[in-house]
């Protein structure tokens, strides 16, 4: 099926690694942050209006909170953050005894749950990280190991199925998804062998398809939950990293994109940008509020 669309860069950002973006339906604002900046942005797209506030340290990914504020997953741990002044508090650090982590990508479930995965901060291949989940009286489940890089995680829209990213091992995975954690894995798709990419961040539309930024392919790519390749899309930029559904009907598809990060360093004139996939007319679903 042919689909035309328009593909525009927001903005001026250069963003070292853009990652995260979100869009809030209360506010018809796009959050996103900046992992290494490290810096969390807010922009009104109806007027352009941004905003920008500097964090700590490097922060992989946030919810915000139905409280007010939002629950970042930062280098030591989950933090609280204020909008009104600009500062974090820690929540709870989950692995003080390893240093060399920190946290990466992570998503609300229906139930206002905040889920986010550990990474090493200097990637070797060895699978060091966890998954977490954060529930609203702030304990903390393990849901997830022998992890390398933590990436894409996403709901179906009954929230039944958890789709799972690890950039490394080049799969996006699926799980049957409750409160008892994760179970029944399966291999959606190996990246790697399949589009010769790894899979960044994704998000999941309104009919159940899963989307994944392909980052060492400059793609962004829509997938049936059995597998099959609806649409690839080809970005302006190297190394597009995530993907988010926004504006009034929840049909803007936002995109992030690195500059430098770890081993990725790309200097084209859109790398580092903030971009929008227009006129699909494929909708996305809110993201739920972390409800602690």
């Amino acid at each position: 099926m042919t689909r035309d669309y328009t593909i525009r860069r927001i903005g001026t950002t250069r963003d070292k690694l853009g990652e995260g973006p979100l869009w809030d339906v209360q506010e018809q604002a796009l959050y996103w942050l900046d992992s290494r900046g490290p810096t969390v942005h807010r922009l009104d797209p109806k007027t352009g209006k941004r905003e920008d506030w500097q964090v700590p340290s490097i922060v992989g990914s946030m919810a915000l909170r139905e409280k007010g504020g939002a629950v970042l997953a930062m280098e030591d741990g989950f933090h609280f953050f204020d909008f009104a002044t600009g500062k974090t508090e820690q929540i709870v650090d989950p692995e003080p005894d390893k240093p060399g982590n920190r946290l990466n990508d992570g998503k609300c479930d229906k139930q206002g749950r905040f889920l986010a995965g550990s990474m090493a901060t200097k990637i070797t291949g060895e699978a060091q990280g966890t998954l977490y989940r954060l529930n609203p009286d702030l304990s903390l489940d393990t849901l997830m190991a022998d992890i390398i890089v933590t990436n894409g995680p996403a709901f179906s829209p009954d929230g039944k199925t958890f789709y799972f990213s690890d950039s490394r091992k080049a799969r996006i995975a699926a799980y049957d998804y409750g409160d008892a954690g994760v179970a029944n894995e399966r291999v959606l798709v190996d990246t790697k062998a399949e589009h010769n990419s790894w899979p960044d961040g994704g998000t999941v539309d309104a009919e159940g398809y899963i989307w994944s930024a392909f980052v060492t392919a400059g793609k962004v790519a829509r997938l049936s939950p059995d597998d099959k390749l609806d649409l690839l899309i080809d970005m302006p930029c190297a190394r597009p990293t995530s993907v988010m559904f926004g504006g009034p009907d929840l049909e803007d598809i936002y995109i992030t994109s690195i500059s430098e990060s770890h081993n990725m360093k790309v200097d084209g004139p859109e790398d580092g940008g903030l971009f929008v996939i227009q006129g699909l007319g494929i909708k996305g679903v809110p993201e739920p509020r972390f409800r602690g």
